[in-house]
């Protein structure tokens, strides 16, 4: 008994450090931010309370609910672009040859490279007039498909969301291949004796294994899509005419640009409330298909 409340002793200690950390860089500044959300400032000067003012002129702003929507369309292509894209891929990478070694580091090194060269470089790559896109549908002569790709509000979005479900694979990738590896090699001999396998295999015993790892992803992808903003502010600016704005470039235009510092802390803290909202929905939903398949 003494060695667990030893043993428990020495994590608390070894966590601490981290703990207070984290506390006074995120959990304070979340709470403080909110707290400023109640008051009309600059930034300069003294605050004036102004009580729920912000909170409901966020609500009635309709360029708010576009960055939400525009934002819904980012969690959803990332949740159904970067998890399964990066689930397959650990599936055929989950060995450990030189080859498969590579190919891991070639899909892991957009999350090395800045966001703000990612964005650069994907506006590059989709200029209407020497983008390397409509430089190929014209080379094959589909000139007729070439499109001002960040301009046009009815595909930009979906543009946008490309070059972030590319940059974040990588992460997903490795969480995925190390819960792979994780998986008992008694569950493969078992399943090999019963005749089990490929297809059958994957979904009666690698997925409900990993189940609770694709749960902890899809958190991750949520929270990090509604956090979203290097690559768009680069390539669009949330523009034109706010058709690409998201919640991050809403608070970032309306806190640093027009110096509404109360405003932007009240659209931090919606952001937060709209994440957890999210994650809440996605795990209910995901405990009930874990608890549906017997997991």
């Amino acid at each position: 008994m003494q060695s667990v409340l030893k043993v428990k002793g020495m994590l608390a200690v070894t966590l601490l450090p981290a703990l207070l950390l984290y506390t006074f860089f995120v959990i304070i500044p979340i709470f403080w931010s909110a707290y400023y959300g109640f008051f009309k400032w600059s930034g300069v000067g003294e605050p004036l309370f102004i009580g729920w003012a912000n909170y409901l002129e966020v609500i009635k702003d309709p360029i708010f609910w576009r960055a939400l929507k525009n934002n819904l369309i980012i969690v959803g292509a990332s949740v159904f672009g970067q998890v399964p894209i990066a689930l397959g891929l650990a599936l055929m990478l989950r060995k450990s040859s030189l080859f498969q070694r590579f190919v891991r580091s070639a899909i892991f090194l957009p999350m090395v490279i800045s966001t703000v060269v990612v964005g650069l470089i994907w506006g590059y790559i989709y200029h209407p007039q020497f983008g390397i896109i409509n430089t190929l549908l014209t080379a094959v002569g589909l000139e007729s498909w070439t499109r001002p790709w960040l301009a046009d509000p009815s595909i930009n979005m979906y543009a946008v969301s490309i070059p972030i479900i590319w940059n974040y694979i990588g992460p997903y990738l490795i969480i995925f291949i190390a819960a792979l590896q994780n998986i008992p090699s008694e569950l493969d001999d078992a399943a090999k004796i019963d005749g089990a396998s490929g297809f059958k295999k994957l979904i009666h015993i690698t997925l409900p294994m990993m189940w609770v790892t694709i749960m902890v992803a899809v958190v991750l992808c949520i929270s990090g899509s509604l956090k979203a903003f290097d690559q768009v502010f680069v390539m669009t600016g949330g523009g034109p005419a706010q058709s690409t704005e998201l919640l991050a470039t809403y608070m970032y235009n309306n806190t640093f640009m027009v110096y509404r510092y109360g405003y932007g802390s009240a659209v931090s803290t919606m952001i937060i409330i709209v994440s957890l909202i999210l994650i809440v929905i996605s795990q209910l939903l995901m405990r009930r298909k874990q608890e549906g398949r017997g997991v």
